[in-house]
């Protein structure tokens, strides 16, 4: 493999790992306070699960990204159009999944997670669509993160209506 392309790979898991270490600012503080006071499901994870689960979906997601970016940006037969909405659909879904984080446990706000979190397993599953048309390796390694967010999207669901 060329060094420019380890450099493109490097840089696509950089930028989905950057995303995702941006959460911590909000979450590390509230974990030990606001979180745990929580009433959870009884199907609720041990905190110390969501790291490494995390860690592993913004690899692969990162993997995704350059999987699309080194294929599009040689593959003549995909319109540069198409190609841009491609990525901008996966940035928006990079930016939700940010938001999510802020809103949860920066605002203490199960509701407002909830809603967001539906709009963000939208923008995944057409991320993966798109990509699919583009690299299918690309799209399959993001169904883990659809899986994930999926059951995030419950996990949310419970501690919204148990907290009520």
């Amino acid at each position: 493999m060329k060094m420019h392309y380890i450099l493109k790979l490097l840089v696509a898991i950089g930028i989905c790992q950057f995303v995702g270490n941006s959460g911590l600012l909000f979450t590390m503080s509230a974990i030990p306070t606001w979180y745990a006071t929580l009433q959870k499901p009884w199907f609720n994870p041990p905190n110390w699960i969501f790291g490494p689960v995390w860690v592993v979906l913004y690899t692969l997601m990162g993997i995704s990204l350059y999987l699309v970016w080194d294929k599009g940006l040689k593959h003549h037969g995909i319109k540069k159009a198409i190609y841009i909405f491609d990525l901008q659909i996966f940035l928006a879904q990079l930016v939700m999944n940010a938001l999510w984080t802020f809103l949860f446990f920066g605002l203490h706000s199960p509701l407002y997670a909830f809603v967001e979190i539906i709009f963000l397993w939208i923008a995944i599953a057409v991320t993966i669509f798109r990509f699919y048309k583009v690299s299918k390796a690309a799209a399959w390694m993001l169904v883990p993160y659809l899986l994930w967010v999926t059951f995030a999207s419950v996990l949310n669901y419970y501690v919204l209506i148990l907290n009520a």
